[in-house]
């Protein structure tokens, strides 16, 4: 241990006083798993004269702090430079990533396609302590607003833009209020309120046209997804009245009971919107936008690990 690390470690010793929820974090999954994933694309070159590779359970870990605190990468370089909470959560290296190297890190996960194993890798570590799902799963899909500058047309502006100012969201209207970016699809499981599975369209597509759901699954969903079947083997679709044919009372009585049901998936989209202010976006591409709602689901979920492990759950 360096004498900057012991002071360091005595410095947080009075932030533990007071509570540190992130060294729960710290406790509550294998950060060590999600090294080995990178291993076929981060190379030490240091014999070669190179930099040596920034540890990417640390990136990870840093991804995770921007997702939970809404940070750019400016502020979240400068909020772990300065907050002994934030390094000690990736572990006082002597080095702290500078902005860049975070976008960088970013843009590797998302050409090398490693976000998927890192969310593949998560889901399983959740499966091993037993938070299978069993008892069904939730549907929905939340607006993710961009800004669209001067676009005003309801298709995406694609790569052909000279810009890269919001190449991929569209317009869409809920209600009377019209909305420019993204659509946040997630699927929760019923008994533990876990997101398992996400997906990002731009925010045009209708909640319909994306199905989380696999065979074996019983599914709640909204009216919005009436008249879709679903790969679940048991669909529990809200009812949805057409002209001349208004719902009965059989069909009101079950929307009720599947409403009842989607709160659930209600509170992590509440969550991941006023906790993590994550309802809006400054990154340009659909790819982006997708690797920052996966993170925001990873932390929603470190967040409600943290719950079920004071429940006793697991």
């Amino acid at each position: 241990m360096t004498f900057e690390t012991f002071g360091l470690n005595e410095a947080y010793k009075r932030v533990q006083k007071v509570g540190d929820r992130l060294s729960e974090f710290e406790s509550l999954i294998e950060w060590d798993q999600f090294r080995p994933l990178f291993a076929d694309i981060y190379h030490n070159n240091t014999r070669k004269g190179g930099r040596p590779n920034v540890d990417p359970v640390v990136m990870i870990k840093l991804l995770v702090l921007q997702s939970l605190y809404n940070l750019s990468d400016p502020e979240l370089e400068r909020q772990v430079t300065d907050r002994i909470s934030f390094r000690k959560f990736i572990g006082f290296t002597t080095e702290i990533p500078d902005f860049s190297t975070v976008w960088f890190f970013r843009e590797r996960l998302i050409q090398s396609g490693k976000y998927e194993e890192v969310w593949n890798t998560f889901q399983a570590q959740l499966e091993l302590k037993g938070l299978k799902i069993t008892r069904g799963v939730i549907q929905d899909a939340t607006i993710i607003t961009a800004d669209p500058g001067a676009r005003s047309s309801d298709t995406s502006r694609g790569k052909e833009a000279k810009t890269r100012r919001n190449k991929d969201g569209t317009w869409t209207k809920r209600g009377e209020t019209p909305s420019f970016g993204y659509k946040f699809h997630a699927l929760v499981d019923k008994e533990y309120h876990l997101i398992r599975r996400v997906e990002t369209t731009s925010a045009s597509v209708h909640d319909n046209q994306v199905d989380l759901s696999l065979p074996g699954e019983t599914v709640y969903r909204d009216k919005g997804y009436f008249g879709v079947k679903p790969r679940a083997s048991i669909n529990k679709t809200m009812n949805r009245a057409v002209r001349g044919r208004p719902l009965t009372i059989r069909e009101n009585r079950r929307n009720r009971a599947i409403s009842r049901v989607r709160r659930v998936i209600e509170r992590s989209f509440a969550v991941i919107k006023r906790m993590f202010h994550g309802g809006h976006v400054l990154v340009t591409t659909l790819e982006r936008v997708h690797l920052k709602n996966m993170f925001s689901a990873f932390s929603f979920n470190l967040v409600q690990l943290g719950t079920l492990k004071r429940k006793g759950a697991w």
